[in-house]
This record gives C-alpha cells, sequence and structure tokens, in this order.
C-alpha cells in the first residue's frame, strides 16, 4: 500500500527524521512508538504529504506521493489528530459535510446525493442525536467522534492516526480504537497511527516501528518491539512485561522508581537527614 524509503527530515540543521524506511500492506495496521521527540508525528506528517522530506521518497499504490495532487491525496489518505475539533459554531452534520470535499466540483457539489451515507456514519458513531448540534455544545471525547466521522466521510484507503486518544478517558480511547478497528476491517483500511501509550498500541497494531532520536530502532511484531531490555534502553525506565489474560498481546507494567532520571538522583544524593 505504502513505501517509506530512506527518509530524512530537518529543521534548522536538527535531524528529526533519519533515513527511515518501511512498508506498510493493504489493510494492515502499524504503530509508530517512541518517546517525546523521537520523530514520531514530523514522519507522519511526511507520510501525509503535509511536509516534504529533504531525501528519501514515499510511494502510495506505486506511484510517488509527490505525483499525486492535493485533491487526488485527499480521496486516498485521511488524518485524525490528537486534538478534538476546535468548539467553532458548525453543527455536527456540517463537519462530517466538509469530509465530502475531496469527492466536490468547484461548487461544492456531488454527482450523487450523500446525505444517506452521511446519516449511515452519524447511526454509526452514535451521534444522530447531536446532529444539529454546534461543536462548542459536546465533550472533548465527543467532538474527536464527530472528528473520525469526518475521516470516515473522506472514505481514504489510508488513515494516519496522530495520536488520537491522547486526551480521552480510558473508555472513550476503546471506543475509538475499537471504532477504527471494525472499520478497518470492513472497508480493508490501512492504518499507520502514532500512539503513546503502548499497551494500546500492543492491543490494536499488527507490527510496531519504534524510532528513537529519528532513527528505526527496532519494527516487527509487538512481541519482538516492547521487549523489555529495548525499552529500558530507549524509553529510560524498566518494565515489567507480560501478556495479556485475554488477547495475549504483550502488556507493560511500570515500576515506580525504576527511571533512569529516579536512579541518578537517588545514586548522587546524600542521606536524608
Amino acid at each position: 500500500m505504502i513505501e517509506v524509503n530512506r527518509l530524512s527530515k530537518s529543521f534548522d540543521g536538527r535531524t528529526v527524521v533519519n533515513e527511515v524506511s518501511f512498508a506498510v500492506a493493504k489493510g494492515e495496521t502499524l504503530g509508530i512508538i517512541g518517546p517525546n521527540g523521537s520523530g514520531k508525528s514530523t514522519l507522519l506528517k511526511l507520510v501525509s504529504g503535509v511536509d516534504q522530506p529533504d531525501s528519501g521518497d514515499i510511494r502510495l499504490q506505486d506511484k510517488a506521493l509527490k505525483a499525486y495532487s492535493r485533491k487526488e491525496l485527499a480521496r486516498m489518505i485521511a488524518v485524525l489528530q490528537q486534538d478534538a475539533l476546535p468548539p467553532i459554531g458548525f453543527t455536527v452534520r456540517e463537519v462530517l459535510e466538509m469530509g465530502r470535499f475531496p469527492f466536490q466540483n468547484w461548487l461544492g457539489e456531488e454527482a450523487e446525493d450523500q446525505s444517506g451515507f452521511i446519516d449511515g456514519i452519524l447511526e454509526h458513531l452514535r451521534l444522530a442525536p447531536f446532529a444539529s448540534r454546534t461543536l462548542e455544545h459536546l465533550s472533548g471525547g465527543e467532538r474527536q467522534r464527530v472528528a473520525l466521522g469526518k475521516v470516515m466521510a473522506q472514505q481514504p484507503r489510508l488513515l494516519l492516526l496522530d495520536e488520537p486518544t491522547t486526551y480521552l478517558d480510558i473508555g472513550y480511547q476503546m471506543q475509538m480504537m475499537d471504532t477504527v478497528r471494525r472499520w478497518q476491517t470492513e472497508e480493508e483500511l490501512t492504518v499507520v497511527a502514532v500512539l503513546h501509550d503502548l499497551n494500546l498500541a500492543a492491543q490494536y497494531c499488527d507490527r510496531l516501528l519504534l524510532i528513537h532520536q529519528g532513527r528505526i530502532v527496532k519494527i516487527g511484531t509487538p512481541w519482538e518491539v516492547l521487549e523489555r531490555s529495548l525499552i529500558k534502553e530507549v524509553y529510560e525506565t524498566e518494565p515489567i512485561v507480560t501478556s495479556h489474560p485475554v488477547t495475549g498481546a504483550p502488556q507493560l507494567l511500570l515500576q515506580p522508581g525504576e527511571s533512569a532520571f529516579y536512579r541518578s538522583g537517588r545514586e548522587t544524593a546524600g542521606p536524608v537527614s
């Protein structure tokens, strides 16, 4: 579906993404993980076409990404970001209808009426009761569901998730990821997701790409990547890695007092009087 070859990007002389290469198959979910500042979001912006790489190339369905027009890319790629939609005065239905822009002519019209399609998304995401409500009257979790509905209306083939669950409670996190997974299965959608929560990434991703200081440290299955010594090296904390009792996915348990910062302070501190 998408191939990334030796991608690099620098800002103000600092290399943020350094010689990164990977491929994602149609219908696969790849999770991108790594510490803060490791280059995850920059990499996603390069894959989306929002930013241009300094070197390297990206191919989408065997065609160079830069060869697509902006509207062609919008018909194939959708991005769901971590911030819920701003509370501006559009209704829920109006926001979902904005997702149809790539398919409209310059008058904002489509060849066929899409109102039934929008109705289906509203029902699917349990947003129908809010269809006429403006965004400022919704909770953050509800606005994030509207944002998901907008990208669903876009009917992409590649969905890019940029930490979409960061500001959500655990209930909304599970709703979001379960909905994406169901949508992916139904439409054979390809998903590339930047995720902070390693346990969530392990549950929902087929493979994980661990990036640190702009370089790929490892790419593989969740069990191959979420290995204790590797996590200790990259995140500077030593977890306990165990198996989820239901799904069998690796899950990390954190140990208080085991971060490198805390340990170094403990080693240099004098006795407490």
